[in-house]
């Protein structure tokens, strides 16, 4: 009996230290309160409270190690305590023991049925091990006991995220935001559901709100600056990319990021230096490997090209973006011996048709996503007719876009019988450009608007003076990065009979917009020289001047052949005369003049016009330290460029007239 007297003292003098240490914990003074805790094990070391308040004082210090020894002590004790159970399961699943961790947090939860955080860590544990369907079930658990618990809205949002149920994930997050505004984390997730919900302005708005409660959190940084490049605010991007990398320099995502901005700027090799980074820090980075091979694919590297979207294959066989850019880098941007040509061309047929087999109807609900994303561009420098290998490719993309439009209920309008003509013209390049001097300013300045009424769909954030120009010649101008949901709600919300793109096959967004049908009418032209083969453009504007007369074969589409070189180009300002002998030129030598970028020039069988010309004749090719307007310092073609009255985008390849 005195013994039994002596123990109760010893355990009321225990929880008093108890009770002090608690006090103690919440003003932060963790290491008093351990000591405390301490004087309690020693008070009453049968007491299994004191143990699992040590050891939940020592895990907030950091000493994991020591507080399983309390938490292991506290079941030595009492097995049936379902706090030292669940704490050391908690414990044991952040270091990774998942098996002993689930036992633990059963165990748990037997002797405490109503422990809704016992049942989200188990939640946590279980989708660890891969049975998401234990997952969902100790969470609904924890929401009956608890309703509108945050913790458990997290997880559940975190949940989702991963099986890529990305609006019930957001409709978890948002809910769990509410019931705790200040959650970091909780804003962090929902702002990457959003993004996979092509809803950037409220991923933003998610992001921004993450770092007011948490500033220096990389990773809403990254995502941030991911968003600002999308919106073509570049230099922006850039700082919110750095930082992030400058808070967590393991953070792959952010180089990868900072990667997007190099290629953006045309810095490739920089670029690629990011990407490279970024596998080096995770190897398993599936975005990392195709954007890589899609740089070295421009950078005029093939082979290793091939090796990047093989590498991502390897990881995710399913990755229809990498299976799409390797098809496309079978198309090589040098000059090729006429046996490699035809080889590379057969290959890339080859890869077409694989591609249309293996979008079946389950893959190309989401195929919209990879459309555009790499371009067979350097076909229509190839002097062959494309027309049955883009017909295939147009055909792919058309099929992969439909599903797109079909589940967003959008349709365009009827021809109406009267009225001015609306024309809408979707382009890039409402800026000083080629395309925008040789093509598409003319319209804005001589189409008679009393007959056409011109909207401009500028899908570039650049401006400058032309593009205030064409603000000001056109009835509705609409300007900025923007999703394809929003160009497209644009587009038929101006209600055009035609719409013009101009350069299709040039960048991304032209090139899905263009494999829908957002008009009755829809047109392509020169700015890129080639058949779009796309079964969504009816015709395709191009000039007498620059056309055989069996041109028709060379397109897809209804060839229209306007008179003379079919566009009208004002006379830019006159330009002092280029200082030929500052670039070395011996004027009396013969001199060929290449008024455009060097690449439209090769020929199969020689890296470039300009070059086999320069050996055979004496003429002489420009300095590669002069500003040439070659696609970089890596390529092997060469030529000068002057100034000109007309600065023309390039010639329709292999149907121009001589």
């Amino acid at each position: 009996m005195l013994g039994w007297f002596r123990s109760r003292r010893g355990i009321g003098a225990a929880d008093r230290l108890i009770t002090k240490g608690k006090q103690l914990e919440r003003r932060g003074r963790l290491d008093d309160a351990c000591a405390h805790y301490r004087s309690a094990v020693e008070a009453a070391p049968g007491h299994a409270a004191a143990h699992v308040n040590l050891g939940a004082a020592l895990e907030a210090l950091g000493k994991a190690g020591d507080a399983a020894r309390a938490y292991e002590a506290a079941l030595a004790i009492d097995s049936s305590d379902a706090y030292a159970n669940f704490n050391l399961g908690r414990l044991l699943y952040t270091q990774g023991g998942m098996q002993p961790a689930r036992k633990l947090l059963t165990r748990a939860l037997q002797h405490k049925p109503e422990f809704p955080e016992a049942q989200v860590v188990l939640s946590s544990v279980h989708e660890a091990l891969g049975d998401f369907e234990a997952a969902f079930g100790s969470l609904q658990t924890a929401l009956r006991l608890r309703p509108g618990y945050a913790g458990a809205l997290r997880n559940l949002g975190l949940l989702l995220s991963r099986l890529g149920r990305w609006g019930e994930a957001e409709a978890a997050l948002r809910q769990a935001i509410a019931a705790a505004a200040g959650d970091a984390d909780a804003q962090y997730w929902r702002g990457t559901a959003l993004v996979h919900l092509d809803r950037p302005d409220e991923a933003a708005a998610c992001f921004l709100e993450a770092l007011r409660v948490r500033p220096d959190f990389a990773e809403p940084l990254c995502y941030l600056g991911n968003i600002l490049g999308d919106q073509g605010r570049r230099v922006e991007a850039i700082a919110h990319l750095a930082r992030a990398i400058e808070l967590k320099p393991g953070l792959a995502d952010a180089h990868v990021g900072l990667g997007n901005m190099r290629v953006a700027g045309r810095q490739l090799e920089d670029a690629a230096l990011c990407y490279r980074r970024a596998l080096e820090l995770d190897p398993g980075l599936l975005q990392a490997h195709v954007n890589l091979g899609n740089v070295l694919t421009d950078l005029g590297q093939p082979g290793e090209a091939l090796q990047s979207f093989d590498a991502a294959l390897a990881l995710d066989p399913e990755c229809g973006e990498a299976r799409w850019s390797r098809a496309m880098s079978l198309i090589p941007a040098l000059g090729e011996t006429p046996d490699d040509l035809a080889c590379s061309r057969a290959a890339f047929g080859e890869a077409l048709a694989d591609l249309e087999q293996w979008f079946d109807a389950s893959r190309a609900e989401r195929g919209f996503r990879i459309v555009g994303v790499q371009q067979p561009f350097w076909l229509a420098y190839q002097e062959e007719n494309n027309t049955e290998l883009l017909r295939t490719y147009g055909r792919l993309s058309a099929r992969l876009m439909e599903p797109w439009q079909r589940k967003h209920h959008l349709a365009p309008a009827t021809r109406r019988a009267a009225g001015r003509v609306r024309v809408g013209v979707v382009s890039q390049y409402f800026r000083q450009h080629s395309v925008w001097n040789a093509i598409i300013k003319g319209w804005f300045q001589q189409l008679d608007r009393e007959r056409f009424e011109l909207s401009a769909f500028c899908l570039s954030a650049e401006q400058d003076a032309e593009t205030a120009y064409a603000r000001s010649r056109a009835a509705r101008f609409e300007h900025g990065a923007r999703p394809l949901e929003q160009w497209a709600g644009s587009i038929l919300a101006a209600r055009p009979d035609v719409l013009i793109y101009p350069e299709i096959g040039m960048d991304p967004m032209s090139v899905k917009l263009a494999s829908l049908r957002l008009a009755p009418m829809q047109a392509a032209s020169w700015g890129h020289p080639e058949t779009t083969g796309l079964p969504t453009i009816d015709c395709y504007l191009s000039a007498q001047g620059m056309e055989p007369d069996d041109a028709q074969a060379n397109y897809t589409e209804e060839l229209v052949a306007l008179p003379h070189l079919g566009c009208y180009v004002q006379r830019s300002a006159e330009q002092p005369p280029a200082a030929l002998d500052d670039l070395g030129i011996d004027l009396p030598s013969p001199l060929l003049l290449c008024p455009g970028t060097p690449f439209k020039y090769g020929s199969p069988g020689s890296s470039s016009a300009a070059g086999s010309s320069s050996s055979r004749t004496g003429r002489r090719r420009c300095p590669r330290s002069c500003a040439c307007g070659s696609p970089g310092p890596s390529t092997r073609r060469v030529s000068i460029s002057v100034a000109m009255s007309v600065s023309c985008p390039g010639s329709p390849g292999p149907r121009s007239s001589a």
